[in-house]
């Protein structure tokens, strides 16, 4: 038997329906939305008065038109009614951003601190935190959730870490920071948070393979919009394929693998910076140049080897992404071709469209999704 729906269905779903528009168009008048959702005038203002007695949508302007006369009062959505949290642990510093419900920064923090699986750590971070939103003037109640970016691989509910070789935190549990805190909060592989922000940019996106090109190299495989984990939560981990069976010993007790050629790590000398070593490349200097290109034809050689097994566009990311330029691509392709027994198109390498604080904001961005999909 077919279920009828009530009056209050049909409410909340007008309701949403408008909040929606109003989201994506950013600015509308009431005209716009009773003409372009096939709603009675009657039906938007009711809705639109509640939205606004909630805080959920606020007048905002006017909005111009060709006629004339009065003009109509322009409504958007107020973007920090609800804020999310990300928040990215290193060895040595956290790296924490607020996010309103576009995915913009409202603000960032960075701070130093040594990782240590010790509850006087978790403490710290989360006080750390707490009185960075604080700070900003975030109240509780505007909070969707924290979302913790780790360098390792996290179990399917995001509550446990399954490995963390790199800050040996393997079994960590998100209880060691809920503990501190009064929101929902959730572990994610640092990679795939990278990805989440470059679905965010790119709604044209479909299918790909994001290289996270940090100081550890890392991936993510998106298929039809969604970041695939695999049967066993190892997914896409491509920084450990063995490339040079005797080649230079990986976080992983491993020797050779792609981490040990194509990481931050494999590319820059210690104390280096990215700014310090392509202010170099840029001006030419032969060293550093020699250097660049070598890393260029690992990253092609591991690059090809993927492109055989997954015939999608590859996306170039992380930390290294702003310093990209189109002439890198060109050697990349350059030396694929060489290797390839394909004819290969340079249509399938792109330089990330968010490179600056991706992992962090893409860490944020569940909540703030979730809350929109409501």
């Amino acid at each position: 038997m077919k279920k009828s729906i009530t009056p209050n269905q049909i409410r909340e779903n007008n309701r949403n329906l408008i909040y929606q528009y109003i989201y994506r168009k950013e600015k509308v008048s009431q005209q716009d939305i009773a003409y372009d959702l096939h709603l009675s005038r009657p039906t938007v203002t009711t809705n639109l008065s509640s939205l606004e007695e909630d805080g959920l949508i606020n007048k905002n302007g006017q909005i111009d038109t060709e006629y004339v006369g009065r003009k109509a009062s322009a409504y958007t959505i107020v973007p920090d009614f609800r804020v999310g949290i990300g928040v990215e642990i290193l060895k040595k510093e956290v790296k924490m951003i607020i996010v309103d419900l576009y995915g913009k920064k409202i603000e960032r923090s960075v701070f130093e601190i040594s990782y240590k699986d010790e509850d006087s750590y978790f403490e710290q971070v989360t006080s750390q935190i707490l009185s960075f939103k604080d700070s900003v003037g975030i109240r509780n109640e505007q909070i969707l959730g924290i979302g913790f970016a780790m360098q390792g691989l996290v179990s399917p509910d995001s509550q446990t870490m399954l490995y963390g070789k790199i800050l040996e935190c393997t079994g960590l549990s998100i209880n060691a920071f809920t503990r501190y805190l009064p929101y929902p909060c959730s572990f994610i592989h640092d990679a795939d948070s990278a990805a989440i922000s470059e679905l965010w940019v790119s709604p044209e996106l479909k299918d790909a393979c994001y290289l996270s090109l940090s100081k550890h190299l890392g991936a993510s495989l998106i298929i039809n919009r969604e970041i695939i984990t695999g049967k066993h939560g190892h997914n896409s981990t491509i920084e450990h394929v063995p490339m040079e069976p005797k080649g230079r010993l990986c976080y992983c007790g491993k020797h050779g693998c792609m981490e040990t050629l194509c990481s931050l790590d494999a590319l820059l000398n210690d104390g280096e910076t990215l700014d310090s070593f392509f202010a170099k490349v840029r001006n030419r200097e032969e060293s550093e140049s020699k250097r660049w290109q070598e890393y260029l034809s690992h990253l092609a050689r591991s690059i090809n080897l993927l492109h055989l097994i997954y015939d999608q566009d590859f996306i170039l990311g992380g930390y290294l992404a702003p310093y990209l330029q189109e002439m890198d691509l060109s050697y990349i392709h350059e030396e694929i071709r060489r290797m390839t027994p394909f004819s290969e198109n340079q249509d399938f390498l792109h330089i990330s469209k968010m490179p600056k604080h991706n992992i962090t904001i893409g860490a944020a961005l569940p909540y703030i999704q979730k809350f929109l999909n409501m």
